[in-house]
């Protein structure tokens, strides 16, 4: 399903491209996004047989009625086609297709504590200039990391962690 999902953010970015859309189309799908992480059930609602098309096609009319007719007919298209489920994938694509028509890359910054406003903007600093573009940059926390840092930039990984080091130095060890 991730492939045909892929294909479906595809589309919609494409179609954004031609209307000149795609920040508003992009704001759009965040809103969407935020209402189904909020009411998970919805999407189990528009997956259902047992409820008439008709009636999960209206509701995501009155629901996202303030939304962009094109994110409407997306949402109608989904459900009708059987793929709602798959929204989140095309909406991940679309968003890597905007980033990358923007030449922003994306990075997944995952550490022990939480950084410091001044390290995070030193770490955007350092990853731009290996980039060579402008990054915009998520942060999680994990405390199984014994320290340092994982950056997982564009699906390459840095690994900065204490834990890869000590893994290295154990591979050498054993050699």
């Amino acid at each position: 399903m991730a492939e045909i999902s892929k294909e479906y953010g595809t589309a919609l970015f494409m179609l954004a491209c031609e209307k000149d859309t795609k920040h508003e189309i992009n704001g759009a799908l965040d809103t969407v996004a935020a209402v189904f992480d909020e009411n998970p059930e919805y999407i189990e609602f528009l997956s259902s047989p047992s409820v008439s098309i008709d009636e999960r096609l209206s509701a995501i009319e009155q629901a996202f009625s303030s939304l962009p007719e094109d994110v409407i007919s997306y949402l109608q298209l989904l459900t009708e086609r059987g793929r709602i489920g798959g929204f989140r994938e095309s909406v991940e694509e679309y968003r890597q297709l905007l980033a990358a028509s923007e030449h922003v890359a994306h990075a997944k910054v995952t550490t022990t504590v939480p950084l410091t406003e001044n390290e995070k903007t030193a770490l955007g600093k350092k990853l731009e200039g290996l980039c060579r573009s402008s990054v915009a940059m998520e942060f999680s926390l994990d405390p199984a990391l014994l320290g340092g840092v994982i950056v997982e930039v564009d699906g390459r990984i840095l690994d900065g962690s204490v834990r890869h080091h000590l893994n290295e130095v154990k591979d050498v060890i054993s050699r």
